[in-house]
């Protein structure tokens, strides 16, 4: 395990919320998208380093654990009370004056082990093998229209994991027995995954609704027109009204998650921006002189005079 920072790799405080946390990953994670740097050959690896830092520090459990024994606690199979009885236990035997007269050939790993073999010994019986968590990385379009995905434990076959249509950042679900095995004949624990959403590059999700920025021509706007808009289910043709204004927002019903709890799904806005013309300076600024006589008004007229209201 190397040394790295994870709360330096989301730019946070170690005492940071988990509203900063999360503020924090969409936004570097939707910077360093590979789908936004295709010309970038470090924008992936950027992106996987944030994704694997949130999962660690949006993990109550998995924070924790870093918090206290940083990456070496991330291990598999790392064990926090016998690492903190080792702790103890070389710590009481540093104080001691008999310490430098061990054997330096004595494994005390080893005999840390049979420490913990014995005084975790009982009575018998099958012992329930303890539940284990994780985390799974899921594509933003996998949570909303659900889907299907391979997950591969160490030492075991994959496990196919059906992740339900809608699902949320942050969902748990329950792979039953799929958890430590048990002890004397004991049943195994279960496993939990926490579900980790990659931010899409286009989609915004709030709730069931979904919200996409659409790019617009000026002549699309002034005249309006029908135009290919993308959605989760497939592209689908819209139509901006005549007159339309940089920044409205237009709804596209039904194509947002689909519903779970009334069966209704949300919906899709749509949001123009208008995108001028790149390289044309002198053109544009003509066609500005030409539209400047057509405002009859100041349109922030409404908003230079407002007065500050005594307390």
């Amino acid at each position: 395990m190397d040394d790295r920072d994870l709360y330096a790799d989301l730019g946070v405080a170690r005492d940071a919320s988990a509203d900063d946390i999360r503020t924090a990953y969409r936004k570097l994670a939707r910077e360093h998208h590979p789908d936004v740097n295709p010309n970038d050959p470090g924008a992936e690896e950027r992106f996987k380093r944030v994704s694997f830092a949130n999962s660690v520090l949006s993990d109550p459990e998995k924070r924790a654990r870093y918090d206290e024994f940083g990456m070496q606690g991330l291990a598999e199979g790392f064990d926090p009370e016998q690492a903190r009885a080792y702790q103890r236990w070389s710590h009481g035997a540093s104080q001691s004056p008999h310490f430098e007269s061990f054997s330096s050939d004595v494994d005390f790993d080893e005999l840390l082990s049979s420490f913990f073999q014995s005084a975790q010994s009982g009575p018998a019986g099958p012992i329930r093998g303890r539940d284990a968590e994780g985390t799974l990385q899921v594509e933003f379009l996998d949570a909303v229209l659900g889907a299907t995905l391979p997950v591969h434990l160490q030492g075991r076959s994959p496990l196919q994991v059906k992740v339900p249509a809608g699902a949320k950042d942050g969902a748990r679900i329950r792979l039953a027995g799929q958890g430590e095995p048990g002890h004397r004949e004991g049943p195994p624990g279960d496993l939990y995954l926490r579900l980790d959403v990659k931010p899409h590059p286009y989609f915004e999700r709030s709730g069931d609704d979904l919200t996409v920025r659409l790019p617009v021509t000026l002549p699309e706007l002034v005249r309006g027109g029908s135009v290919e808009v993308p959605t989760p289910h497939g592209d689908v043709e819209m139509t901006i009204p005549a007159g339309a204004r940089n920044g409205q927002k237009l709804r596209l019903r039904g194509k947002g998650v689909p519903g779970r709890a009334n069966g209704q799904p949300g919906d899709l806005f749509v949001v123009l921006e208008l995108v001028l013309p790149r390289d044309k300076s002198d053109e544009l600024e003509k066609l500005a002189e030409q539209f400047e006589p057509l405002y009859d008004a100041n349109p922030r007229e409404h908003m230079i005079h407002v007065k500050r209201h005594a307390s």
